[in-house]
């Protein structure tokens, strides 16, 4: 078992810009939560390999789930036989989870709790999308606006949380706010960025029959899933809702980089929130539901990003200036043959 390889390399090839945040972590914090991610990553493997049955995939990640809480590792080379996934190197994360969970063993308890709990929680969420959508056949939908915020809770908001409760553990002193505020915003700040990602990703999913915006919102905006599938466009009025709640949550992002005093957790908290506001612009400038490219932010506004982390760390007044004009998050307008806003 070899940490340093596996929160480095390993680590940087399945975790995309979320590496560059765990980079920026104060060094005490990085090794705890590059963990929790690549195990996080490796149950999102589970659930997303397509080429295993649902219910091989539901039995992997019961497995996983035990494993994490147990830390017995009985199933994980029938796992790590039957879950093949397209990318060679989510793979290699599968081939090398023994090596993870000896990492684990090595922790503190109250550092392996904390992973193990919001490992339930993420596993939770994975699972019940597995069970709402089944093999994906036809659209389905979420029935309810409450349970995409459940969904949303599980697979990302709990990442807030987890994220606020052991930064307050290693460094007490690291924020303004007490734990019950901070967490209350770090929630908000994951459910906002999750949020962002099923916007964005809405095309695409309805290709693989999910559709996460609430079927009783869309049957009020008069249309159902099933149509969307030729037309994501109908679910326009809809969309224009979720984009407003995830620019509502976004804000606690922002509130929450406020209050802290770290100037590294500021910078490691800024950059996905910098992202995440940036992509909530392009959605209003040219909605999703009428392309068929997978929008997302550009290379050079990820170095951008990582260039204002440096002064948003030690100034209030540079991340106001981000803001500044305060960003127009307003949904965009379509017209009425569903054609993309000018």
């Amino acid at each position: 078992m070899n940490p340093s390889e596996l929160g480095g390399p390993l680590l940087a090839s399945v975790s995309r810009s979320f590496y560059l945040s765990i980079r920026l972590l104060p060094r005490g914090l990085r090794a705890l939560i590059g963990l929790a991610y690549l195990l996080a990553r490796a149950s999102d493997t589970i659930a997303d390999t397509a080429e295993a049955p649902v219910e091989t995939r539901l039995r992997h990640l019961a497995a996983f789930a035990r494993m994490i809480r147990t830390g017995r590792m009985a199933g994980l080379a029938e796992l790590q036989n039957e879950i093949r996934a397209p990318d060679p190197k989510e793979n290699k994360l599968i081939a090398k989870l023994d090596e993870c969970f000896a990492w684990l063993a090595t922790l503190e308890s109250k550092d392996h709790g904390e992973i193990a709990a919001v490992l339930q929680k993420i596993i939770h969420g994975q699972t019940l999308d597995l069970q709402r959508f089944g093999e994906g056949l036809e659209v389905a939908a979420l029935q309810t606006a409450a349970e995409l915020d459940e969904y949303i809770y599980l697979v990302a908001g709990c990442v807030g949380e987890f994220w606020t409760r052991v930064c307050l553990q290693h460094l007490p002193d690291c924020s303004h706010l007490g734990l019950a505020d901070l967490r209350k915003l770090g929630v908000n700040y994951g459910k906002g960025l999750q949020l962002v990602n099923i916007l964005r990703d809405i095309p695409s999913d309805l290709r693989q029959g999910r559709c996460y915006l609430p079927e009783s919102e869309l049957r009020a905006a008069g249309t159902s899933p099933s149509p969307l599938a030729h037309d994501p466009t109908k679910a326009q009025a809809v969309f224009d809702r979720w984009h407003a709640q995830a620019a509502e949550y976004l804000e606690d992002g922002h509130r929450y980089i406020l209050a802290l005093r770290s100037p590294k957790l500021r910078a490691a908290c800024f950059l996905p929130w910098y992202l995440g506001i940036k992509t909530l612009r392009l959605m209003r400038k040219r909605s999703p539901l009428g392309s068929s490219e997978k929008m997302k932010v550009s290379r050079s506004t990820v170095r951008f990003a990582l260039a204002l982390a440096g002064p948003v760390a030690f100034s209030d007044r540079a991340l106001a200036w981000v803001q500044a004009p305060p960003p127009d998050l307003s949904p965009p307008q379509s017209d009425e043959s569903g054609s993309e806003p000018r």
